[in-house]
């Protein structure tokens, strides 16, 4: 059974937070470098993607983590893995083993995951969605504040960035892509660009896309000044499996957004909240039975199709968000009018 035809059935999970859970392992510069990087010019602590390479057992068990609480969409470990951010740390030429490395630790955990449990013969997944990040670079901002035409970016570099990333992921087996936490959606735009590049020279390894973006505070609006419907217009010439936000707020604040868009989408809707606001020292202290009560509360609205976690959250936020949903039906796609058909 694909995906689509279980979104039919119920609601999906989505993983939490890959940071937070790379944090208790209290890694040091030593552990991520490892052999490999150990004469790296420049510090790489940090570079969490980096770890599909030096610390794959790590990865690899916190993706098990995810699926033992109950997800069924599990995201690789790339946020960062195109050549723009990872220039931070001149590692700019290992783009593409990154993403393909961390499809391939997706890969690994899930096989071992299913390899642990009675697999029922109407069980559907585990997915792995290729996670594309916004980038470390806007296309719509300028960041000199004396030259607000100045771009620090290309359209055609921010295309070519994320092409080699997506060839990467497929590559390595994934099984959708999640162009997530966008707040620039001219960058999101070049993401579907390079996607639907690649799938037009490779038809036959072509994937679902997830969107999802990033309302950044209550103004409603993205970093880039878009409204949620006016993000939503932007990107629906994909055809996305699903839409959503996730990121910058927590599920309290961000449910207002989250009812807007399920009102207005002729997709899926997914959900993943941080847990709830940052406090004075930047941690996330909202526990995971509040996380999940807030989030059963949209799932009883009839708000959401895929739910889970982003910034702060673990998998007991992920086990709670489970239980707390399971019984409850999955939102009807809506049919909408005048809705604009791409080509």
């Amino acid at each position: 059974m694909n995906i689509r035809q279980e979104l039919e059935k119920r609601i999906l999970i989505i993983d939490g937070a890959m940071g937070t859970m790379i944090q208790r392992y209290k890694l040091t510069e030593a552990d991520y470098r490892g052999s490999r990087f150990k004469d790296w010019p420049t510090d790489v602590k940090g570079n969490n993607d980096l770890l599909c390479l030096t610390q794959s057992q790590i990865i690899k068990e916190i993706h098990k983590q995810y699926l033992e609480a109950g997800a069924d969409i599990i995201e690789t470990n790339t946020f960062n893995s195109q050549k723009i951010s990872l220039a931070d740390y001149h590692m700019e030429a290992l783009a593409y083993e990154i993403n393909l490395a961390a499809a391939k630790c997706a890969r690994e955990a899930v096989n071992e995951f299913l390899a642990s449990i009675i697999r029922s013969p109407y069980m559907s997944g585990p997915w792995i969605a290729g996670a594309i990040g916004p980038m470390n670079k806007t296309l719509s901002l300028s960041p000199d504040v004396n030259n607000p035409g100045y771009r620090a970016l290309t359209f055609d570099e921010a295309v070519d960035a994320y092409y080699e990333q997506v060839k990467g992921l497929v590559d390595g087996g994934v099984d959708l892509l999640l162009i997530e936490t966008i707040f620039d959606t001219l960058n999101a735009k070049a993401a579907i660009f390079a996607i639907k590049k690649y799938f037009h020279k490779n038809p036959s390894l072509k994937k679902e896309i997830m969107i999802s973006g990033t309302i950044t505070d209550a103004s409603g609006r993205t970093l880039s000044g878009q409204t949620l419907e006016a993000f939503y217009t932007s990107v629906m010439h994909a055809r996305p499996l699903s839409i959503g936000l996730n990121c910058a707020l927590g599920a309290k604040e961000m449910r207002s957004y989250i009812e807007e868009l399920s009102q207005i989408a002729n997709c899926y809707v997914s959900a993943y909240p941080n847990a709830g606001l940052p406090n004075a020292m930047g941690e996330y202290d909202e526990k995971p039975e509040d996380t999940a009560h807030f989030i059963e509360e949209w799932a009883q609205e009839g708000f959401v199709n895929i739910v889970g976690g982003c910034c702060g959250t673990t998998p007991e936020h992920i086990r709670h968000i489970a239980e707390h949903v399971r019984h409850i039906k999955t939102r009807p796609l809506p049919v909408i009018e005048n809705e604009l058909i791409s080509l």
